[in-house]
C-alpha cells in the first residue's frame, strides 16, 4: 500500500553501495562520516563449490525453492561468540557486482547469505541495483562464479540470486519471534573491503521494530543493535550465539552537524526476511503480487508525539468503510509502531488485496482499534 504522501522529511540516504569502486574504497569510507549510510555486514564465507559447476557459467541455473531451514532452538541455548561465527562461516559469500552508468559507475562489493544447497543466495537489493554481472565467491576460491538475479525487492532491500552450484550449506534462520532485547549477537563481514579476512564484531540487539527511512521509502522491523557495522558489508548475517540468522544488516547510522549517533546499526529482523524471500521466489517464478491498498494520506506529527495523522480519507475506500476520520492518529498496524509519515507504508507494505489489518490510534483523546480489509491499488 502506498498512498499520496508528501515527501519525508529531509533524512540523507541510510544507503550507498556496498564498496565504492575498486581504488576508491578507503576514499568512500571516509565519505561517509556525518550521514545515514547503508552498514554493510558481509561474512565469514565459506563452503566449497563444486568444480565443475564453479568453472562453468553457461549451465542452465537451476532454482531450488526448498524451505530454509529454521530453527527451533531455545532462546537459553547459548554459545561463545567464536563458535557462534564459525557455525555461520560455511553459509556466507562475497558478492561483487558491476555497474555502468550513473553516480555510481564501477565495481561494488557486498555480502550474501546461501538460503538453500542448490544455490540460492539472499542479500541486500541495494548491492545488486544496476548491476550489469554479479558475481559470488565462496571461502576457498581465488575466482569468483556467475550469478543471476532471481528477483529484487527495493522497498524491503533484498535480493534472491541463484548460482549454478550444488552442496552449499544453508544459513539457519532463527526462529522468528525469539529475539530478544538484550540479546547477544554477532555481525561478521569485510568492513570497508579491508585487505584479509573479515572483520568480527559483537553487540547486543538495542531494540526491535525500528522503522528507517531510505531513498526507496522505509523500511520497518528492524533490529537494532550496537554491534559495529560498516561499509563495504551489505546483505550479510546478523547472528545469535547459536551462529543463527536474526536479520540481514542493512545500515548504521552517523551524526551529522544536529546530531550524533553511536553504534545505532540496523538489520532486516528474521521475521521480514523469511516472508520476503516467499515473495521473491513468487516473483522469479512470474507470479506478480498485487500490493494491498487502504486508501489515505498521512501526515507527521508535529508536537512531539508518537504515530501519524490521518489528512485524508479516500471516500470508498477500506478505511472509510472502517470508519478512519480525518484527524485520527495511528500508532500501530498489527502491533506495528508507525512513526513517521512513511510507516504506515511500510506496516502494510507486504500485505495482499483481501488481508485484514489491525490497527491501533487515538482520536480525541481516547485509544481505539479498527480492523479493515484491503482491496488492490486502484490503476491510474
Amino acid at each position: 500500500m502506498s498512498f499520496p504522501f508528501p515527501p519525508p522529511s529531509p533524512v540523507e540516504s541510510v544507503r550507498e553501495r556496498g564498496a565504492s569502486r575498486v581504488g576508491l574504497a578507503r576514499i568512500a569510507a571516509l565519505a561517509v562520516l556525518l550521514s545515514l549510510i547503508s552498514g554493510f555486514i558481509g561474512g565469514v564465507i565459506a563452503t566449497q563449490v563444486d568444480e565443475s559447476a564453479s568453472s562453468s557459467s553457461d549451465e542452465p541455473y537451476t532454482q531450488i525453492t526448498a524451505a530454509p531451514v529454521v530453527s527451533d532452538a531455545d532462546s537459553s541455548d547459548v554459545s561463545g561468540v567464536a563458535q557462534a561465527a564459525q557455525r555461520i562461516a560455511n553459509s556466507v559469500v562475497t558478492i561483487s557486482s558491476s555497474v555502468d552508468g550513473g553516480v555510481t559507475e564501477g565495481e561494488a562489493t557486498g555480502t550474501g547469505v546461501v538460503v538453500t544447497s542448490g544455490g540460492e543466495i539472499l542479500t541486500n537489493a541495494h548491492v545488486v541495483e544496476g548491476a550489469s554481472e554479479v558475481r559470488v565467491r565462496f571461502a576457498g576460491d581465488t575466482e569468483p562464479v556467475i550469478a543471476t538475479v532471481l528477483a529484487a525487492d527495493a522497498g524491503n532491500d533484498l535480493a534472491l540470486l541463484q548460482v549454478n552450484a550444488a552442496g552449499l550449506t544453508a544459513a539457519t534462520f532463527a526462529k522468528p519471534g525469539s529475539v530478544r532485547v538484550g540479546d547477544q549477537v554477532v555481525a561478521i563481514g569485510y568492513a570497508l573491503a579491508l585487505d584479509g579476512g573479515p572483520s568480527v564484531t559483537t553487540g547486543i540487539v538495542s531494540a526491535l521494530r525500528r522503522t528507517i527511512f531510505t531513498d526507496s521509502g522505509a523500511l520497518n522491523s528492524l533490529i537494532q543493535t550496537d554491534a559495529a557495522i560498516s561499509s563495504g558489508n551489505s546483505g550479510g548475517p546478523l547472528v545469535n550465539m547459536r551462529g543463527e540468522v536474526v536479520g540481514i544488516n542493512t545500515a548504521v547510522a552517523r551524526g551529522d552537524t544536529n546530531s550524533s549517533a553511536n553504534n545505532i546499526g540496523f538489520a532486516i529482523s528474521v521475521d521480514e526476511v523469511l516472508a520476503v524471500l516467499e515473495q521473491l521466489r513468487s516473483q522469479a517464478s512470474g507470479d506478480a503480487r498485487e500490493e494491498g491498498f487502504l486508501g489515505v494520506s498521512l501526515e507527521p506529527r508535529i508536537d512531539g508525539g508518537v504515530g501519524s495523522i490521518i489528512s485524508t480519507v479516500q471516500a470508498g475506500s477500506p478505511a472509510k468503510q472502517a470508519g478512519f476520520v480525518v484527524g485520527d492518529i495511528v500508532l500501530a498496524v498489527d502491533g506495528e509502531p508507525v512513526n513517521g509519515q512513511a510507516g504506515l507504508v511500510a506496516a502494510i507494505r507486504d500485505r495482499s488485496p483481501g488481508d485484514s489489518i489491525t490497527i491501533d490510534l487515538v482520536r480525541d483523546g481516547e485509544r481505539l482499534t479498527l480492523t479493515a480489509t484491503l482491496v488492490a491499488r486502484p490503476r491510474d
